[in-house]
């Protein structure tokens, strides 16, 4: 069994990627995963196995502006020439932007108040080559005031199992508070910005077809209210692309200043 580096400072730091080129954020068989790349690094930092544990998952094709991860592991050079090593050996797609030390107590998962995702469309088209892979392009033109209403009807503290992906990692409870949904728009480009005390498995992608649906005119925003109420899927509520997702911040209390 292989030995993990030693317990000492614990480091919380925030990365960004395009997941477009791994297996999502959680260590994977054929170790193309996020976590893999950056424990491969820190391995060769410490010359040890480092652990580290993200604030959640991100599925494959996932993007992340602020993933938070935290690790263990005596350092005495100062937190700039941590995060300067780390960048040193990372290949372009991952980018540490922040590494500092916090408390012994902090855990990027459990220490989380909430989470913001943004989903990002390209309305009645096809995005250039350079978009293409960070949004979904939806080539019928979308009536953005109906999302908007729909977005107001799904915020609040509900049930979402409709609009989750269920599987074996299923929690306990599947009510979650909505924060904010919004819907912005400039030019051709749609932004669904999703804030939540916690998110379902595929939950962020499933509004955002849910939205597109009524954007379409699939849906209205009363029977999607009903969707919701009932907690029932409905083959309308399309899961979207995965390449369209970014999980852009993740939200700590006072004591732990937001990324």
């Amino acid at each position: 069994m292989k030995k993990e580096a030693a317990a000492g400072a614990r480091w919380k730091c925030v990365v960004a990627y395009d997941g477009g080129l791994f297996s999502g954020w959680q260590s994977q068989p054929d170790g193309n995963a996020v976590q893999d790349v950056i424990e491969r690094r820190l391995a060769g930092i410490f010359s040890r196995p480092v652990r580290i544990h993200g604030s959640g998952r991100t599925d494959a094709g996932v993007h992340a502006r602020g993933q938070v991860f935290h690790f263990d592991g005596e350092w005495g050079h100062g937190a700039e020439r941590l995060l300067a090593a780390l960048r040193a050996g990372l290949p372009p797609t991952i980018q540490v932007r922040s590494a500092r030390r916090v408390a012994g107590d902090f855990h990027a998962r459990f220490s989380a108040r909430g989470k913001v995702y943004h989903y990002g469309i390209f309305n009645g088209g096809f995005a250039g080559p350079f978009e293409q892979a960070f949004c979904w392009s939806v080539p019928r033109r979308l009536d953005v005031a109906a999302m908007r209403e729909a977005a107001a009807c799904l915020e609040g503290r509900h049930d979402f199992r409709g609009f989750s992906a269920r599987g074996k990692h299923e929690p306990a409870s599947t009510v979650r508070e909505l924060r904010r949904l919004e819907v912005t728009e400039r030019g051709r480009r749609l932004r669904i910005v999703a804030e939540a005390d916690g998110f379902l498995y595929k939950m962020v992608r499933s509004l955002a077809g849910a939205l597109a649906a009524v954007g379409s005119g699939a849906l209205t925003a009363g029977r999607l209210r009903e969707l919701l109420e009932s907690g029932e899927r409905d083959r309308l509520v399309e899961t979207a692309p995965a390449r369209g997702l970014c999980l852009w911040r993740v939200i700590y209390g006072d004591a732990e200043p937001t990324t």
